[in-house]
């Protein structure tokens, strides 16, 4: 019968060296905060637009993206994070997460259509 739990705890056979830095954490794509636990790895142009890079985001970052533009207009910014932080509400936005906490989430309101 097999075993529906691992005899050994989850990290018992990793070994890490002394000698070993910690693995590096990257920076969000739109804010530049340090990324925490949890990290979306998004498409800057969208997969159904043919995107294939992928860029490390807080999930609401994201969220935040995901609600204020089209597909279209992230299409139209690509990889430029400059021409999206050019647009106030991602400015604002920025600006009002630049303190907070790397895994801080809060709800988002729809983009008003």
């Amino acid at each position: 019968m097999a075993r529906k739990h691992s005899k050994h705890g989850r990290h018992d056979d990793v070994h890490l060296d002394d000698d070993e830095a910690p693995a590096v954490v990257p920076p969000c794509w739109l804010c530049g905060r340090p990324t925490g636990e949890t990290i979306i790895w998004h498409h800057p142009v969208p997969k159904s637009r043919g995107g294939r890079d992928v860029v490390p985001m807080h999930p609401i970052c994201q969220q935040m993206l995901i609600k204020n533009f089209t597909n279209s207009q992230l299409q139209r910014h690509g990889m430029d994070v400059d021409g999206l932080l050019a647009d106030p509400a991602v400015r604002k936005f920025v600006d009002w997460v630049a303190n907070k906490a790397p895994d801080f989430t809060a709800t988002m309101t729809k983009k008003q259509r």
